[in-house]
């Protein structure tokens, strides 16, 4: 499309089904690599991601030919799919419904991609209960939390 450009930074999140503890450490890499595929097969850039035993955060530079709900929409269908194949569980495995979508500008892209990839040292402190909400009121986002996430305490 001549004359068009754009540049938006989206932060996605979202949890695995029943918020259960089914990302093995062992298998994250592997899972990194195939939704940055998934990213870049629809035109996106990734630029961190990182996936916890129950939810995943990923930092991407949109393009506007896909709306964040299809391109979430796509990942989760495909990397479930992709994870239920490789049976890397008992049973089935599914994402839950929802996300979380957050736009940041170029200058902090820093702050963010740390953030992200250093979701490990963050879970020592904080449960990802409290680390959701509190980037929804960062982001001032108003929400109603029983229609948040199923969380397991």
């Amino acid at each position: 499309m001549a004359n068009t450009y754009t540049q938006t930074y989206i932060q996605i999140v979202f949890a695995v089904k029943g918020r259960q503890n089914l990302i093995s450490p062992k298998n994250r890499e592997e899972l990194h690599k195939y939704i940055t595929g998934i990213v870049q097969n629809r035109g996106h850039k990734l630029l961190a991601i990182f996936c916890m035993p129950d939810h995943v955060h990923i930092l991407i530079g949109l393009k506007p030919s896909q709306s964040i709900s299809d391109l979430v929409r796509d990942i989760k269908a495909v990397s479930s799919g992709w994870i239920n194949e490789k049976r890397w569980v008992i049973g089935k495995f599914n994402w839950q419904e929802g996300y979380g979508a957050f736009s940041y500008s170029k200058k902090e892209l820093p702050k963010v991609i740390n953030y992200i990839l250093n979701q490990e040292e963050l879970h020592y402190k904080k449960k990802f209960k409290d680390e959701y909400i509190e980037l929804l009121r960062e982001m001032n986002v108003t929400f109603e939390e029983k229609y948040l996430f199923d969380w397991v305490e």
